[in-house]
């Protein structure tokens, strides 16, 4: 019988830093913290180390990677910067923002990242990930460290919880401190189109661009991460906007009130009692996972308003409350 993998989880430090690069060149994959969530990372130029992102998380190979890079110059290796795009990196790198470029025409970035399409999404992250990306030297195509389709891990423990035996080595750096996936953002001409709300706001960009951000569509082809129907979710239904909690649900709450019927739910979390955006992004998964523990056949919501990071809350919520027939 094959020898089983144990998962183990290694604290951020030098240590940890040169085991992650030496697995990493070695075409392993290792899952590292970073602002928005914990990602599972491969070298982006490496084929079957890619192939085993997808194995790893049962992903579906239709679905691209985000390429994550140290910043500008790395990126403009494998991808090509119109001036819009440029002005974005500039203002939010490294941070939440990933940007969908055009491929450059000798890039070395493996199709199995980009699933075929022309066009690669880039972001430059913060602390543990950026620090292994300068010591790989490579790309790293890292989307989120859990079971595809379910819900981001936002702590090292959530992400051997969900991956379990199938990954050889988690990175602790802590609890992420955005905790929602990074916004995705395309330049076609003159239009921003904003194809996945995340941890920075639309408002945010539209400040630097000067222009208003064209929403996707709903059932749009996949252009980049984050874009199928069903995502994020527990295995508890989801039931958003409610305005009472029924007899045997959880709830996840918002803002200083509840709505009726809280006393009696099986479990009540409330994602920021002072209906703090920032501070209910970050519980946002946790809490998910924590309400789906209780045994809760159905997670009751509070509404949320959809202004700054409420949008791209609302966006995790609504997919994780769709019918569960994607990966």
């Amino acid at each position: 019988m094959p020898k089983q993998r144990v998962c183990r989880i290694l604290k951020a430090g030098e240590d940890a830093l040169r085991e992650a690069r030496a697995a990493l060149l070695a075409g392993e994959v290792v899952a590292i913290p970073t602002e928005t969530v914990y990602g599972l990372a491969a070298d982006a130029t490496n084929g079957p180390a890619v192939a085993r992102i997808f194995e790893s998380k049962q992903r579906p190979s239709f679905n691209p990677l985000i390429c994550h890079v140290t910043g500008i110059a790395m990126a403009k290796r494998f991808a090509s910067f119109d001036p819009l795009s440029r002005k974005l990196a500039d203002a939010f790198w490294p941070g939440a923002l990933t940007l969908v470029l055009p491929l450059r025409d000798d890039h070395a970035i493996h199709p199995l990242v980009t699933a075929g399409l022309d066009t690669v999404a880039v972001r430059a992250p913060q602390g543990f990930g950026a620090e292994l990306i300068a010591a790989v030297g490579r790309p790293l195509a890292a989307p989120s460290a859990n079971r595809s389709g379910r819900i981001s891990p936002t702590t090292a423990q959530a992400v051997a919880d969900s991956l379990g035996d199938a990954i050889p080595l988690v990175i602790d750096g802590g609890p992420t401190a955005v905790g929602v996936e990074s916004t995705i953002v395309k330049v076609d001409g003159e239009t921003v189109r904003l194809l996945r709300p995340g941890g920075v706001a639309a408002e945010e960009i539209e400040a630097v661009v000067g222009r208003s951000l064209v929403r996707a569509e709903a059932n749009a082809a996949i252009q980049a991460p984050g874009m199928l129907a069903s995502h994020y979710a527990p295995r508890a239904q989801m039931r958003l906007n409610a305005d009472h909690v029924a007899p045997g649900e959880a709830l996840l709450g918002f803002g200083p009130v509840r709505i009726a019927g809280a006393n009696a739910a099986k479990e009540v979390l409330v994602l920021s009692e002072a209906a703090d955006m920032k501070e209910a992004a970050s519980n946002l998964f946790e809490f998910m996972s924590r309400l789906d523990a209780a045994g809760a056949t159905t997670i009751a919501v509070e509404p949320i308003p959809s202004s700054g990071l409420g949008e791209a809350i609302n966006d995790r919520l609504a997919r994780a409350a769709a019918p569960r027939g994607e990966k």
